[in-house]
């Protein structure tokens, strides 16, 4: 199993060293062949080579099964021209990533400003929408055609349309519930949105048993914040999916708990939901959570299912009591002892 780690900038380094080390530890308690390589994204890649992204890093992202990726600064970085490219953005592109799996789940003795449980899945298209950095073969979807006018452009095809809906069709035929509430504002939006749930219906259409609502973004907003057991699979496009999502992780109890897995036709890339955190970094004080179950969601991926399941049940057990728990969850484990943690309990149980 060849993995590619690439750490990133701010807590990157911090968060994607403890995901290594639980790795590890499930690869030697379930015996699996890891064969982790390491390179360098954001600025330390900038400086030493001028782009925050190389084609070496690209083609090593290509050659891989999967990508561990640290989270990166990308507001922080020059313009482009001047090689400031989001990483994130291009290994989409480069990858063909069209699909960003999104899990929010409540965990046990988990502090959340919701107190029903939830337990969904955000399907978000991931190369086209609004997503100015991504949804062109050439150039920005952005324009500034005069000094005070800007225009941004919103692809959906018929293709991209289908393969997100299939992807969230087929997960939710795995799910007890088995149920896809699309997202739109077709009122609005009415040829984009439009052509969007056209092919979301046609793939519905060969899933009888998957129940199928669409609902409006706005109404979905307010319907998560009020009952968000109400949601099993939802599949939105790129923008959509993409606020919706840190919507639902924080109700099930915050964006460092917040997994995350981009699929395509080839390698796949385990990120957290999460940004760079650049005010701690170094200090042995980001929760690694979210990275550290991106990674299991990739095992999981790759067919290593026992120990992506180990994984899973020792971050249940660190987070659901307050003396295993990060500080940012009210507990006093640094970074590397809550890594050190989940290890022990992976590799005892």
């Amino acid at each position: 199993m060849k993995l590619l780690v690439l750490e990133g900038d701010g807590i990157g380094p911090d968060i994607t060293r403890a995901t290594v080390a639980v790795l590890q530890a499930a690869a030697h308690r379930y015996g699996l062949a890891l064969d982790l390589s390491f390179d360098t994204i954001g600025f330390a890649a900038l400086e030493q080579r001028g782009k925050t992204i190389s084609a070496e890093v690209i083609a090593k992202a290509k050659a891989a099964d999967g990508v561990i990726l640290g989270p990166v600064s990308h507001n922080a970085y020059p313009p482009v021209a001047e090689g400031g490219l989001n990483p994130s953005g291009v290994l989409r592109r480069e990858l063909d990533l069209y699909a960003n799996i999104r899990p929010a789940r409540s965990r046990e003795g988990t502090p959340r400003p919701v107190a029903a449980q939830t337990d969904l899945v955000i399907v978000r298209e991931n190369l086209e929408g609004f997503y100015a950095d991504r949804n062109m073969a050439s150039g920005s979807g952005e324009i500034l055609v005069e000094p005070d006018v800007a225009i941004a452009m919103r692809k959906i095809t018929a293709r991209g349309s289908a393969r997100i809906a299939e992807a969230a069709f087929a997960l939710a035929a795995t799910r007890p519930r088995a149920q896809v509430t699309t997202i739109h504002k077709a009122n609005v939006l009415r040829i984009s949105d439009g052509l969007f749930l056209s092919e979301v219906r046609k793939v519905a259409a060969r899933y009888p048993q998957v129940v199928h609502e669409e609902l409006l973004v706005d109404a979905a907003a307010a319907h998560l914040v009020r009952n968000p057991t109400r949601f099993d699979v939802v599949l939105a496009t790129n923008m959509f999916g993409d606020i919706l999502s840190d919507l639902a992780s924080e109700i099930a109890g915050g964006l460092g708990l917040a997994a995350s897995l981009n699929l395509g036709p080839g390698p796949a890339v385990a990120q957290a939901q999460h940004g760079s955190a650049p005010d701690i970094a170094g200090q042995d004080r980001a929760n690694p959570s979210s990275l550290i179950g991106s990674a299991a969601m990739l095992l999981r991926h790759l067919g290593a299912t026992a120990a992506a399941e180990a994984i899973d049940r020792a971050l249940d057990a660190a987070l659901s009591r307050p003396e295993s728990r990060t500080p940012d969850l009210g507990g006093a484990l640094g970074t590397k002892a809550f890594a050190a943690w989940i290890s022990a309990f992976i590799l005892e149980h």
